[in-house]
């Protein structure tokens, strides 16, 4: 049975994605330093250039080709955008591939995109970053096709997840394409990770409201091919619709503290969510 994803989008208001600056790249030797762990403490993020080498991005794209068109047995971790429900039987294998939204859950069952998730690379430089051991407990693929490639609104990722405030955990983000400023790649609020907690509202997606997020500035993250960028679990972040020629397809992982424990749903929603809590958006 195909799956779909839960929300539809919408449109967005002008200068909601308002970029000051580009963030700049460090190369992984630096990223191991104190200073780029004291980088990522302060801002909530770090930029790394050449995370992946040029066979692992290959055999990335070839993985997240076999995903997509059904050359993985068992694996069903494929999620269409919503609003292709009533066209997708009809769809040519290429219109297909471009109503993927993300896929999720494949480490068990593609080694490619296994081995980049659990490599070493990747690990140490989170232990660094987060000064602990950590576990892998997401793995996605998300996708932007050329023209019309859906925006995902301003929100904090630890808003998502049923684990305690103060758990640490560490997003990391590579571009399989090359990831433009036109094309939607990743933009975040500087520093936004010491805001803590900021309310969530079911709008075009379980978001932060427009209004909290108008009129300030962003740091885009333009990465080429193979470049990674890592974010902290309450980095306010979000990524505007892909109005460009070009596809934009990146690979996300999330991993934590590896003696974190998992709450409730109930905990989650009384930090984050915002029409429980009595706001309004």
């Amino acid at each position: 049975m195909l799956q779909f994803d839960q929300e539809q989008g919408g449109t967005y208001q002008e200068g909601l994605y308002d970029p000051e600056a580009t963030a700049p790249r460090v190369d992984i030797a630096t990223a191991l330093t104190a200073a780029s762990r004291e980088h990522y403490r302060e801002h909530g993020w770090l930029s790394v250039e050449g995370l992946l080498q040029a066979d692992e991005l290959a055999a990335a794209k070839a993985a997240i080709d076999d995903l997509i068109e059904g050359r993985v047995p068992v694996f069903s971790g494929v999620s269409y955008e919503k609003g292709y429900k009533d066209s997708i039987e009809t769809m040519s294998p290429a219109e297909r591939y471009d109503a993927v939204r993300k896929l999720y859950d494949f480490v068990p069952y593609e080694e490619r995109l296994a081995t980049i998730a659990l490599g070493e690379r990747i690990g140490a430089i989170c232990r660094h970053l987060l000064e602990r051991d950590v576990r892998l407990f997401q793995d996605m693929a998300l996708l932007k096709p050329p023209r019309g490639g859906r925006e995902k609104p301003w929100h904090q990722d630890h808003a998502f997840f049923d684990y305690p405030l103060g758990t640490r955990i560490v997003g990391v983000w590579i571009a399989v394409d090359e990831a433009t400023i036109a094309n939607g790649c990743m933009q975040v609020l500087d520093g936004g990770h010491r805001l803590g907690p900021i309310h969530h509202f079911r709008r075009r997606d379980w978001q932060i409201c427009d209004t909290d997020m108008a009129g300030r500035k962003s740091v885009a993250f333009p990465l080429r091919p193979g470049d990674g960028m890592f974010f902290d679990g309450l980095l306010p972040h979000g990524t505007p619709s892909n109005n460009s020629a070009q596809r934009r397809r990146a690979l996300q992982f999330h991993y934590m503290d590896q003696a974190a424990q998992p709450t409730d749903q109930a905990e989650r929603l009384a930090l984050f969510g915002g029409e429980g809590a009595g706001a309004t958006c």
